[in-house]
């Protein structure tokens, strides 16, 4: 769930009890070292990644080939 961009860390600390730093620990201990720094350039600041930075009121993303 870290790994996808649009699943704030939020969702992954309601799931699974694990704050955004508890993540980024997680994710530094088990990922390359060249892994992470690209993810953590890629999450950095990201609206996605932090509810409060993008509601739900903008919608979500659906592809246009998913059924309706």
């Amino acid at each position: 769930m870290a790994w996808e961009d649009r699943t704030p860390f939020e969702a992954i600390e309601l799931q699974f009890g694990l704050k955004e730093n508890e993540v980024r620990a997680l994710m530094r201990k088990h990922m390359q070292p060249s892994s992470f720094k690209m993810w953590r350039k890629r999450v950095k600041g990201r609206k996605t990644k932090h509810a409060k930075l993008r509601p739900f009121s903008k919608g979500r993303f659906k592809s246009a080939n998913q059924k309706p």
